[in-house]
């Protein structure tokens, strides 16, 4: 049997999503848009979905409309605001996603707009106060777009802070919080925010299916042109078992979220404790307390001839970790967020990221494994 330990990848899907997927491609058939009997029990499927997820984050089902993921998501909320808002300038981080940093490429091809990234520190933390005078120049209209969980490394931002600062300044906020949605409670009306991604394979959600949250004081145009769904904001037909799998896999993991936070904390303080007692030198790319996302340990192993193959290793002994970004797998350039927090490249970064299916006693046969792996004069106590 296998262990998983790349949740932040994607996560297993529930059973119980599996059950009322199953369920409607069996008998909702209907066009979301017909306005026939089968069409109309589609719909209503769609906006249950809408108002399960709407409550989550205590906003109106008016504000949530549904996407292919957290990459649209993202996208609509960057390149809208510039279209549609007004939008001159845009402070972000050199540690975003790959759909943010890339986006903003495309935005400065093809706009006069301006595109600050702020560094961060060696474990991915912005400076506010840099943020904050940034943003007292307010001779351009600005979005601030940072993430609230690090996808890579798990480095949390403050994000009431941002926001706060953000309405202090009387500028935009989006954050991609795809790896935040259903491992902490946002609440958009305690914390403003223009815009909010989330993507249901993240929270043991199906695949192909996100969300975005926009705040109705911003009224952007379609990002998707097409016909008249998600109240014409975009066109395509609905992907019905999706949406309504992701509704049902926010509601378990919002009902769950201290049982499995407090189970998975302890499994992640488990590897922590057992590297520091295995292996001579080891350091983490990751804070090790409330400052990081729960769900990710990025673990800096000492240099050896046998770091390259870790990775390899551990998947043909049963276990799956990551390198990195998963949306970067077999590029050859190397993560360039550890590139941004200045990590040393002759150390090996592996990504262990964890759900609540996960256990201590997966963390010691991934121990077994790792110190039979690694040199003998970097074991403690062999």
């Amino acid at each position: 049997m296998r262990i998983y330990l790349d949740n932040a990848a994607t996560t297993p899907i529930c059973p119980e999503v599996v059950e009322v997927m199953t369920q409607v491609l069996k008998e909702d058939f209907g066009n979301p848009s017909s306005i026939h009997t089968e069409g109309r029990k589609s719909r209503s499927k769609i906006e249950m979905a809408r108002k399960q997820i709407a409550t989550h984050l205590n906003c109106s089902i008016g504000e949530i409309y549904f996407t292919s993921g957290g990459t649209e998501s993202n996208n609509t909320a960057l390149k809208c605001s510039v279209r549609d808002l007004g939008v001159t300038r845009i402070i972000s981080c050199e540690t975003e996603h790959h759909c943010v940093l890339h986006t903003l490429d495309t935005i400065c091809d093809c706009n006069e707009v301006e595109v600050i990234l702020l560094k961060p520190d060696s474990y991915g933390a912005i400076d506010l106060n840099e943020l904050e005078t940034l943003l007292k120049d307010d001779s351009k209209k600005t979005l601030v777009s940072l993430m609230y969980a690090n996808n890579e490394i798990g480095c949390l931002i403050d994000f009431d802070k941002v926001a706060e600062i953000c309405k202090t300044y009387n500028c935009l906020f989006h954050s991609d919080t795809v790896q935040a949605i259903g491992h902490y409670k946002i609440d958009v009306e305690k914390t403003p925010i223009s815009f909010l991604s989330g993507a249901a394979h993240k929270f043991h959600g199906p695949k192909g299916v996100g969300f975005i949250y926009i705040n109705s004081e911003n009224i952007i145009k379609p990002h998707i042109d097409g016909g008249s769904q998600e109240r014409k904001m975009r066109g395509g037909t609905e992907n019905l078992y999706g949406i309504v799998g992701m509704a049902k896999a926010l509601d378990l993991a919002m009902d769950a979220l201290e049982e499995r936070q407090n189970k998975i904390v302890e499994v992640r303080n488990h590897l922590i404790n057992r590297l520091k007692e295995s292996i001579d030198d080891i350091a983490f790319n990751s804070y090790e307390d409330e400052r990081s996302l729960y769900t990710v340990l990025n673990v800096s192993f000492p240099p050896s001839d046998k770091s390259d193959l870790l990775l390899l290793n551990l998947d043909i002994a049963g276990i799956s970790a990551s390198g990195g970004s998963a949306c970067t797998s077999g590029a050859e350039k190397g993560s360039h967020v550890l590139e941004a927090i200045k990590a040393d490249p002759k150390r090996k970064a592996i990504r262990f990221s964890f759900s609540h299916h996960n256990t201590k006693e997966e963390i010691d046969i991934l121990m077994d494994k790792l110190v039979a792996l690694y040199p003998k004069e970097l074991v403690i106590n062999p």
